[in-house]
């Protein structure tokens, strides 16, 4: 479609000053048009500000509001020193400042200081810390409760969050396992075979797994399986309200909430770790077979001798704190979602560091209450 008259912009001098004089006719059709052709849109971008110039409308055949809009936009947002137009115009503009005035510009994000920023860091790691002590006390509340007879235990949801944690990870944490296994028996075996201590990887695997990468892997596989769900899960019935409906019905958080997933982690780790254990040795047993052509009965036989089995109840106490950390840690970022999605997301990501530190941070308290137990 042509326009006998479209938009156009004249700067003329005048006696105070520069004068923008504009004609034709200026709706949203004729400013589409127009930005493809490139012509009074690309003059309007100078325009940052209305002060300094004087503004004359009265030649302008049609404005509608999408010409308005382009027009206060030009001007800053605010109304020229001079200006010449008609009634109608004016009230086009009015309408146009009202809006305006409704919607609140996003303000500047404020800038914060390194040593401000340390001290709001550390305020918040003290909130969360007072929180997840809190959620740990009314944890402890609860199998008090429990085991004096005032609760019922909630075996339906403990046995649904055992399968969905611990039965449904078993292919994930077998196929870890095995890989490691085989890339850790590979890597010995070189450096074995180099000082003729090829028998030795027997203690090399058995050590490491058993009593360090099984546990620490086992963890680290379920936080971001189990330990992100468990937050998702939580959040989600904070969006839909579900978490106020059972406040208002007085259904207790944290005895069918957080018991429950507490006590199946607890229960699901240590089975999973003996999982992956196994298969991660099997692994292992493979890689040294064809690396160091080393039987793998011998290695089989080895294992028990070298290894002591307090090195086994090690691990499975690992799996115990491991899981109920995983469980909580996932609760208390459930918790903290705000009803939106974006914090559904953010509550998810942060609770998968969160468990992979906190389970981390446990393996070097770990490592040093237990630095000479088990060894020879």
């Amino acid at each position: 479609m042509e326009f006998d008259t479209p938009p156009q912009l004249q700067i003329d001098t005048g006696a105070d000053g520069p004068i923008v004089r504009l004609s034709g006719q200026w709706t949203a059709l004729a400013l589409a048009i127009d930005q493809q052709r490139g012509g009074v849109s690309k003059k309007l971008r100078r325009f940052d500000q209305a002060n300094g110039h004087e503004w004359d409308l009265s030649a302008i055949e049609r404005l509608d509001h999408a010409g308005g809009q382009a027009l206060w936009h030009a001007w800053g947002r605010q109304w020229p020193d001079i200006i010449r137009l008609t009634d109608m115009q004016r009230q086009i503009f009015d309408r146009i400042a009202a809006l305006d005035a409704q919607f609140e510009r996003p303000d500047k994000p404020e800038q914060i200081g390194p040593v401000t920023g340390l001290g709001l860091s550390i305020f918040k790691f003290l909130h969360h810390m007072t929180d997840g002590i809190a959620l740990f006390g009314e944890f402890m509340l609860d199998c008090a409760r429990v085991l004096a007879g005032r609760r019922k235990v909630p075996w339906r949801e403990i046995s649904a969050n055992v399968f969905t944690a611990g039965t449904r990870a078993l292919p994930i944490t077998a196929l870890v396992g095995f890989l490691i296994g085989i890339v850790l028996s590979y890597l010995s075996s070189q450096q074995l075979r180099l000082f003729g201590a090829s028998t030795y990887i027997v203690n090399v695997l058995g050590l490491t797994i058993i009593r360090e990468l099984g546990p620490v892997l086992a963890a680290i596989l379920v936080a971001g399986r189990s330990g992100s769900a468990i937050t998702a899960q939580i959040g989600v019935m904070r969006v839909t309200e579900e978490l106020d409906a059972m406040q208002v019905m007085g259904i207790p958080h944290s005895l069918r909430l957080v018991f429950p997933r507490v006590i199946a982690l607890a229960i699901a780790m240590p089975l999973l770790i003996i999982w992956t254990d196994i298969i991660a040795l099997f692994g292992g047993a493979v890689a040294a077979h064809f690396a160091l052509d080393i039987d793998m009965s011998l290695f089989l036989h080895q294992l028990p001798n070298v290894v002591p089995i307090r090195n086994v109840w090690i691990g499975l106490l690992k799996g115990v704190v491991f899981g109920m950390l995983i469980a909580l840690t996932g609760c208390h970022f459930g918790f903290r979602i705000k009803p939106n999605s974006q914090s559904l997301g953010a509550g998810t990501t942060a609770s998968v560091v969160a468990s992979i530190t906190v389970v981390i941070l446990a393996d070097a308290v770990f490592a040093i209450m237990f630095q000479r137990v088990g060894l020879r």
